[in-house]
């Protein structure tokens, strides 16, 4: 009897032993992390714990940046290895020329094929090899009907000096230079250090009349009227103007800029599997029309935006018309041109307001 007592002890030890060896190699509860790095507010709230419910051997660590810039130096210079990233085409261009993004395979995303094939193989990835699209939309001025009295058709209102500290500007080197050069008639790529000054030149002067820069500390304040027109998306215009059905959003007449933010898997991914999974997953009809309603941002999935239905097929900010699109001006990867850009930037941020 003392025996298989002991034998009965001994066993369970072993047992405890091996479940707890198991656990510690990855065995029992140890998940698969997929480490996600997006933009601030683009994602639904519950897509990432859906996720997680439907694929328990996965757990999502998502961190979240404010601008290409931010995203891509991180990338580059902390060492830390996601497997999914959001980036916007012209820094998916330039990943791709600086090999850090890695090939995805779309025939293996059972969801792909509802990806409208008018929104791949652009020219910041021609082929379609490294990118699978989220969002797309444009830049524009969202305002308010009850402070701005004239039509809001033209950049020129930035500078009208009857809405002193009534202007909020966003905080993002490309997209507010590139709106800049467009009021002025340039390309939205240009590299030529004489546009690229007249526009620093321009955001110099009309800086006195801006109460403040930002990107997602800007939305709150224009959603309580407390600031009569703030440049920025058409996607954070559409959550805007839901929190605040009085607000509007126009694309001045000399265009803007349309854009395309996508998937991609860095070339360093510890998880390639999983950040293919979740692309799949975020692809998929339900998950997409959920997230697209939530984040307001154009959907690039066909099925997800008949099943969101006319209310946004037919509004003209978050599926712009043709002839809004035709103004438009995708950015690319301007290579060393970006350095003029940062420089000019940087000079209108310490400019005085005095």
């Amino acid at each position: 009897m003392g025996k298989k007592i002991i034998s009965l002890v001994l066993a369970l030890v072993m047992c405890t032993s091996i479940a707890g060896m198991l656990t510690a190699c990855g065995g029992g509860s140890e998940k698969s992390k997929i480490y996600f790095y997006n933009w601030g507010d683009y994602i639904g709230e519950d897509i990432i714990e859906l996720f997680e419910e439907e694929n328990p051997e996965y757990e999502v660590v998502y961190d979240t940046f404010a601008t290409n810039e931010e995203m891509y130096q991180k990338i580059v210079s902390s060492g830390i290895e996601y497997d999914l990233l959001i980036p916007s085409d012209y820094m998916i261009s330039r990943m791709i020329k600086e090999d850090l993004l890695m090939e995805i395979d779309t025939s293996k995303l059972e969801n792909y094929k509802y990806i409208d094939e008018s929104l791949t193989h652009l020219e910041y990835d021609p082929d379609a090899k490294y990118s699978v699209p989220y969002t797309w939309g444009v830049m524009g001025i969202v305002y308010n009907p009850k402070l701005v009295k004239e039509p809001v058709d033209s950049w020129s209102i930035l500078w009208d000096k009857k809405y002193d500290q009534q202007i909020l500007m966003l905080d993002s080197v490309r997209d507010t230079m590139g709106c800049v050069l467009k009021s002025l008639g340039y390309s939205m790529n240009t590299g030529d250090a004489k546009e690229i000054a007249e526009a620093r030149d321009k955001l110099i002067e009309g800086k006195p009349l801006w109460a403040d820069w930002g990107v997602d500390t800007v939305k709150e304040p224009i959603v309580n009227e407390s600031y009569a027109m703030l440049l920025t998306w058409s996607g954070d215009a559409m959550e805007i103007m839901a929190e605040n059905e009085d607000i509007e959003f126009a694309v001045p007449k000399e265009g803007s800029n349309i854009f395309f933010d996508s998937m991609v898997i860095p070339k360093n991914s510890r998880n390639p599997e999983g950040a293919m999974k979740l692309i799949d997953f975020l692809c998929r009809t339900d998950i997409a029309a959920m997230n697209a309603e939530y984040i307001g941002y154009s959907t690039p999935q066909t099925e997800a935006l008949k099943e969101l239905g006319d209310e946004y097929i037919n509004d003209p900010t978050y599926n712009p018309s043709k002839e809004v699109i035709d103004r438009c001006e995708v950015f690319y990867d301007i290579g060393d041109s970006m350095d003029l850009w940062n420089e000019a930037w940087e000079r209108v941020r310490q400019a005085s307001v005095d």
